[in-house]
């Protein structure tokens, strides 16, 4: 296991912090006391321990960046391509908003904290970061209180580094970018994303016939990530941190249906961890054309239902 760089703050440090998300029932409370590396851990009142991370393809040669982080939990992981609505109004977290608005170039880390049992005591409780991805936000809303902020998920990223910068509030990273191995044969990549293209173009088309409001776009979050994905971002930083096409593609399947359950829910989030763990993008095209297949014939039997009622 490799310890890497290791930040250690004093237990005086730590900070407590809260996020509203875009659905107002749900808040998470996080403590980030004693030592970031890049293994990131949160210990209360515990030993330093280390937790290991699932390695992924990293860019060779990327540069790195050091960006404002943000961070959420397992059920709140983002994908490439996926976009997400953000309710932040606590003085920190607009101040994360602020730095990356004016300094980073609108761009900012979203990831998650892991939980991980490292005593059968229940005294301790431990986190590791994972599943980082460089976010761009697309619009800024004033509110009341705080702002609602649009992101859009670019690529997956590691966190390398936990900078101790004691001016900020917020997580401050050093970030290199993670992508796909690429395949020798581009022929078998190339079919299956055409085949994955049809499926999710078929996909949109039954879910805009499914019964909703008047004002409701035409246009599924399912088609409004591949239309974002098959256009080459324009973000002003190192193109090592942008995947390729077929990786970005790769990912837009992941998005809820129209009128998902909440068994249908979980068995998403359940798919968007691995996607962001699978290493080849021939592998996601696989799983993602399997996913829509499932989602075409859930919509069809809704429209059925639909049609029924009609009547």
């Amino acid at each position: 296991m490799s310890s890497g760089a290791i930040l250690s703050l004093s237990t005086s440090a730590a900070v407590s912090s809260r996020i509203r998300f875009h659905n107002p029932k749900f808040y998470t409370r996080i403590q980030y006391p004693l030592s970031y590396s890049s293994f990131f851990q949160v210990n209360f009142g515990g030993n330093n321990r280390l937790s290991s991370i699932r390695r992924l393809h990293l860019s060779p040669n990327a540069t790195s960046l050091e960006l404002p982080l943000l961070p959420f939990n397992m059920g709140e992981v983002l994908v490439p391509s996926e976009s997400k609505v953000l309710h932040l109004y606590e003085a920190r977290y607009l101040a994360l908003l602020e730095e990356s608005l004016l300094r980073r170039k609108k761009i900012f880390v979203h990831f998650v904290l892991d939980p991980i049992l490292i005593s059968s005591s229940g005294t301790e409780a431990s986190f590791a970061a994972r599943h980082g991805c460089l976010v761009f936000i697309e619009n800024v809303e004033r509110l009341d209180v705080g702002a609602s902020v649009s992101i859009r998920g670019i690529g997956r990223v590691k966190i390398v580094k936990f900078l101790q910068l004691q001016s900020n509030p917020y997580l401050i990273g050093e970030i290199v970018p993670v992508k796909d191995w690429v395949p020798d044969d581009a022929s078998k990549i190339d079919s299956k994303l055409m085949s994955v293209k049809e499926a999710l173009y078929s996909l949109n088309s039954l879910e805009i016939k499914l019964k909703a409001p008047k004002e409701a776009l035409l246009q599924t979050r399912i088609a409004n990530s591949l239309t974002w994905a098959e256009k080459e971002p324009s973000l002003e930083c190192d193109k090592a941190f942008i995947p390729s096409l077929a990786e970005r593609i790769s990912f837009t399947a992941l998005q809820p249906i129209s009128g998902s359950t909440q068994s249908e829910m979980f068995k998403l989030q359940q798919l968007k961890l691995r996607a962001m763990d699978v290493k080849e993008t021939l592998q996601r095209l696989d799983d993602s054309l399997e996913l829509v297949k499932e989602n075409i014939s859930i919509v069809a039997a809704k429209l059925a239902i639909q049609s029924l009622d009609v009547q």
